[in-house]
């Protein structure tokens, strides 16, 4: 396996879903370099802008188990988990799994469910498993969870903690598509759903190699510390209250490994650290007052990034 293997691989992938999805081109590369990374990813958006086709195409694509759970205000931990219940013909406890054990989970408006119910899926995607009465049950892999929330309704809503948010790789916002975009839409789905005839496209086994190759993908010395100069700049800024953990700063470098594999080279360079800043940062920013505004993270972002010199050296390995 090598990085043109892994780039042919995914335009396939890329091209499956867009059968499916049209004009996202990029933001479906960026969910591809999440589940490369082993992440998870936060679709922000208003509803009917296509983050659950995009999930189901996806797991399609790549012949996964597919569950979905509607995120409710009286979703229980155990619905999401699963739970050990007393079997009366057999005479003993029986573990009912619940909807994590899969390889691509949608968790569809996670900010309607209670806190409680949010951090019962605070295991699953930073360690891969699930612990059951006291029981430890690791995850099929891959584990990719795609979650999605709308920025406009807070009515019944319970916004994600730090611990929660920190946990998703990037945050990305589908957007509403163009108009010639929206016309092809329309011309595509006006005699059924093109998502039927999808076929998957790369086997779990393969997927799962190719997440084991993009761990060895090549970061130069100068290239991590121009990432951890930019990391270091949201914690010493004065606007900022939370900057990027630790943990945001070693997904930053993943996504980045990732990112390169998907653009066909074993090494990373600083325009891929650029250009995924604002995608792994923007989340993991709090001020004083509470959360940033997204329009105020952005531009807090784009400044540290005009202000943090670049590395001119030619990466190649």
């Amino acid at each position: 396996m090598d990085e043109q293997f892994v780039k042919e691989k995914m335009q396939i992938v890329r091209e499956n879903i867009g059968k499916v999805i049209v004009g996202k081109d990029s933001v479906i590369e960026l969910i591809l370099t999440v589940l490369l990374a082993g992440g998870n990813v936060l679709l922000e958006d208003v509803p009917g802008t296509g983050k659950t086709m995009l999930a189901k195409s996806l797991a399609k694509s790549i012949k996964g188990k597919f569950s979905r759970i509607q995120f409710t205000a009286d979703l229980l931990p155990s619905d999401v988990t699963g739970l050990h219940f007393y079997n009366q013909k057999k005479g003993e406890f029986v573990l009912q799994k619940g909807p994590v054990f899969t390889n691509i989970l949608l968790a569809d408006e996670i900010n309607r469910a209670t806190p409680r119910t949010q951090s019962s899926l605070l295991e699953c995607m930073e360690e891969q498993q699930v612990t059951l009465d006291g029981e430890t049950l690791d995850l099929d892999m891959p584990f990719f969870v795609i979650a999605t929330e709308n920025p406009i309704e807070t009515a019944g809503t319970f916004p994600l903690p730090e611990a929660q948010l920190d946990r998703f790789m990037m945050k990305i916002s589908m957007g509403l598509p163009g108009f010639a975009q929206e016309l092809e839409i329309m011309n595509r789905y006006i005699e059924g759903n093109p998502y039927t005839t999808l076929v998957d496209v790369v086997t779990i086994q393969e997927l799962v190699e190719m997440q084991k190759w993009v761990k060895h993908v090549h970061i130069e010395q100068d290239v991590k510390e121009y990432l951890l100069h930019i990391v270091e700049s949201t914690r010493n800024s004065t606007k900022i209250k939370m900057g990027v953990s630790t943990r945001g700063t070693l997904v930053f470098m993943k996504a980045c490994q990732a990112f390169a594999a998907i653009r066909g080279r074993n090494y990373v360079i600083p325009e891929d650290v650029k250009y995924l800043a604002p995608y792994v940062m923007e989340h993991r920013l709090v001020l004083a007052g509470g959360y940033l505004k997204e329009a105020e993270q952005k531009a807090i972002i784009q400044s540290i990034l005009a202000s943090t010199p670049v590395p001119t050296e030619k990466y190649q390995v």
